[in-house]
């Protein structure tokens, strides 16, 4: 059966509509498709009670607010209770003829007691019984009967250690014990559904097979752990539903399930019941990924936005030609922009409103595992871009979630990003820090992603991040750090690292904080213990060397300084250089047209940047469209501009050329400990010639814990500069990569292929070497074994 919200163009009445069963939906079926019930849509008009209706069996106030989807309890009052005189069953059915229930009895026999009609769909009937009897409820509609089991028999299907964890905030599997869940309970296999909204009155259960008519379905409340809960039998995967939230103010509204795993493909809101059947094949991967830090290992990435990368591709498809395109290219991790369900496309992800369901537009959650399954199989890992600092405003998501701030901070001015329009976390509520830590963890045990990318740190840190004076209120020190938010981030980071060996978190981080990838446990100048992260992206590095590259050469040395400064700090923190996306949109220009000259001089340009980039202690992450010099912006609208690597392209050599120099950049980088295994150790560098101004020349060695340095000389110039004299180690070197390669669609000009050194004292140093070159280029050279 199709999860499809009911067609309400057929002509059929509500009525007829509730009533149009099929014998198949009142059983699971073996395909775990969901069965559809007996409410019809919300919008239609009730039926009247039918004549000769019984005595209400019920308090008026409990009828009252079983209706009205506000009582805590349903289940003390539907199903089987003792009642005086014997067992009282009571069922709602809305817009039902009959109802009765089918006692099981010994050798399959049932005894069929019909049920008297009260009212409002309530039907119910005392029978002289001594103990409450299995059963199962027969309903009849317009088109006959269905027999189904009864939600109200069933005991919760949450346990009590998972309610304990909740109320604590400390379930790091929160999404086994929130949300709707496949499950076998009590012999009868069905779906629980389980929601956080401690402000709520009431919460009932809207589903394609209740027509989101949640009247049937009102859910318990367990306890004062904010927590509802409902198991449906007969409920299966595919099933689209929302919960029916009844505000304090009495209002009602449809929520989708801020625990869903998976949602409707937007525009379209509601949450889908999943469950996975998904066998993984990177065993040997997630064996060994932890096998050597991320910070002394290769480390580059390629940054990915998945709609767009190649446009109207699915999770399956992407899989087929991601990888190996990426593989082509010598990358060891892609980036992968958000994948949690947004509803905006436009936000690229970064507007979240489903944290625990990978975006419906590329497939099922199950095809976005074959794809990580396929890169890791490739030998790529999974950097996944996350979003903890905000969420937007929707009415049918997280907020205002039960009526009141839940998710977000009851004070309006913390609540409220003033960037982006949207609503920030309340790091300081236990339950919501929980909702975010056990997501963390989510995506790198349910999904193998091998680490998180976190978005937008900053904002987090700082109270009065884009606030004027008296639009925020300092912490209990006085000061304007976030302290609810810095302990998040300490758990977050903890959680991860302890849960999930190999992962790594990063953290796109601004401004100057002290110890954002400094242990947890470990307290520095300032006061606070560091962070946790693994990475931080080098912003600094970032806005420095484009500024630098920007100006014209005859310019640069009066900005020579902008390429050397972040050898002062490269140490203090474990540093990933990001040419992201962030960089070549909103009127940014892509990398190339960042550059000056004509077209030959922007690429070549480009192509010593990335030299040097590639050189540079920290690691490297290049956006999608920039590894060919693409020269548009990027859209997500069309992606990269692959054409322009078309054979048939007059200047499609420009591009290819650029892209052979990335995929040599790699090779030789992940072949060469020099440049990553003491990239967070100043052991890892030494500076040949920083102070070139005159040259617009940088040169510096790149140092292993054992083994050959790599000697890297960059010419910013765009000249030909022979017989440039370095002192250099005492050994003979070679060229292993030159920018101005005429593969790449340089000129030509290289260093001489034996460079060997002579007596003559350089840089400080007894020996030294003259080598020629290039213009706008930069080489890497090796000692000659």
């Amino acid at each position: 059966m199709s999860s499809r919200t009911p067609d309400r163009s057929s002509g059929r009445t509500p009525e007829a509509a509730a009533r149009g069963y099929s014998e198949e939906t009142v059983r699971p079926k073996a395909s775990g498709t969901a069965p559809r019930a007996d409410a019809a849509s919300a919008a239609s008009t009730r039926k009247e009670s039918p004549k000769g209706t019984a005595p209400n069996s019920l308090a008026e106030g409990d009828r009252w607010r079983l209706l009205h989807g506000t009582h805590h309890d349903p289940h003390g009052l539907l199903g089987a209770h003792h009642d005086a005189g014997g067992v009282r069953f009571r069922v709602l059915k809305p817009y039902a003829h009959a109802a009765a229930v089918l006692i099981e009895g010994g050798a399959g026999a049932a005894r069929r007691v019909e049920l008297a009609a009260e009212g409002d769909g309530l039907f119910s009937a005392l029978v002289p019984l001594e103990r409450i009897p299995a059963y199962k409820v027969a309903v009849t509609y317009e088109d006959g009967e269905h027999v189904a089991d009864d939600p109200y028999r069933f005991l919760p299907a949450l346990g009590e250690l998972d309610l304990h964890l909740i109320g604590e905030g400390r379930h790091e599997e929160l999404w086994r014990a929130l949300g709707s869940r496949v499950m076998e309970h009590e012999g009868v296999t069905g779906t629980r559904f389980a929601v956080w909204a401690p402000n709520a009155q009431g919460v009932r259960l809207a589903a394609d097979f209740t027509f989101w008519d949640g009247t049937a379905y009102p859910m318990r409340s367990l306890g004062g752990t904010g927590v509802w809960e409902l198991f449906v039998p007969g409920v299966g995967a595919g099933t689209a539903y929302k919960y029916e939230i009844v505000a304090r103010d009495g209002g009602h509204k449809l929520r989708a399930d801020p625990m869903a795993r998976a949602t409707e493909v937007p525009p379209k809101t509601a949450s889908i019941v999943t469950e996975s059947a998904y066998e993984w094949r990177d065993r040997e991967w997630m064996a060994h990924r932890a096998d050597v830090p991320v910070h002394r290992a290769p480390f580059s990435v390629y940054e990915v936005h998945l709609p767009s990368w190649r446009p109207g591709l699915t999770y399956r498809q992407l899989a087929e030609q991601l990888p190996a395109y990426v593989k082509e290219l010598g990358f060891t991790h892609v980036e992968l922009m958000p994948v949690a369900e947004h509803p905006f496309g436009g936000s690229w992800g970064y507007q979240v409103t489903s944290y625990y369901a990978p975006t419906s537009r590329l497939g099922t959650p199950d095809d976005f595992r074959f794809l990580v399954d396929a890169l890791h199989l490739a030998g790529i890992g999974v950097i996944m871009d996350w979003v903890p600092a905000h969420f937007p405003k929707d009415d049918w998501a997280l907020a205002k979630f039960d009526g009141q701030a839940l998710y977000e901070h009851q004070d309006p001015r913390m609540a409220e990003h003033p960037d982006w329009g949207t609503l920030e976390f309340d790091f300081g509520r236990s339950e919501v820090r929980n909702f975010l830590v056990a997501n963390a963890v989510y995506w790198c045990e349910e999904f193998h992603v091998d680490g998180l990318r976190v978005d937008a740190v900053a904002s987090m840190l700082y109270l009065d991040y884009s606030r004027e004076p008296g639009q925020w209120t300092p912490n209990a020190h006085g000061g304007r750090e976030n302290l609810d938010a810095v302990a998040f981030l300490q758990e977050m980071n903890a959680t991860v690292y302890r849960r999930c060996p190999g992962a790594v978190t990063i953290a796109e981080e601004s401004t100057a904080w002290d110890g954002v990838t400094r242990p947890t446990h470990l307290v520095g100048p300032t006061g606070f213990g560091g962070l946790g992260f693994g990475l931080k992206w080098n912003m600094g590095w970032m806005h420095d060397s484009l500024e630098y590259m920007g100006h014209e050469p005859v310019h640069r040395k009066y900005h020579h300084n902008e390429m050397t400064f972040s050898m002062v700090y490269a140490y203090s923190e474990n540093y990933v250089l990001p040419i992201s996306h962030d960089e070549v949109v909103h009127g940014k220009r892509s990398l190339v047209n960042k550059m000056p000259g004509d077209w030959w001089q922007q690429r070549a340009n480009q192509r010593a940047y990335l030299g040097f980039m590639w050189a540079h202690p920290g690691k490297q992450l290049l956006f999608m469209g920039q590894e060919f010099a693409q020269g548009a912006e990027w859209s997500h609208d069309h992606g990269p501009d692959w054409w322009l690597l078309d054979e048939t392209y007059s200047a499609a050599g420009d591009h290819r050329g650029v892209r052979e120099l990335v995929r040599d950049l790699n090779a030789v980088y992940t072949a060469t400990p020099a440049l990553w295994q003491l990239d967070t150790d100043p052991a890892g560098f030494e500076w040949i010639d920083g102070g070139a101004i005159e040259d617009n020349t940088f040169s510096f060695l790149r140092l292993p814990a054992t083994g050959e340095p790599l000697l890297c000389v960059s010419n910013f110039a765009p000249v030909v500069r022979h017989d440039y004299r370095l002192g250099t180690p005492d050994t003979q070197w070679t060229p292993v990569l030159n920018t101005d390669a005429p593969r790449y669609g340089g000129s030509g000009a290289a260093p001489e292929p034996l460079l060997k050194p002579e007596p003559v004292p350089w840089h400080g140093r007894p020996h030294s070497i003259t080598l020629t070159l290039p213009p706008l280029s930069t080489v890497w050279l090796k000692p000659l074994a």
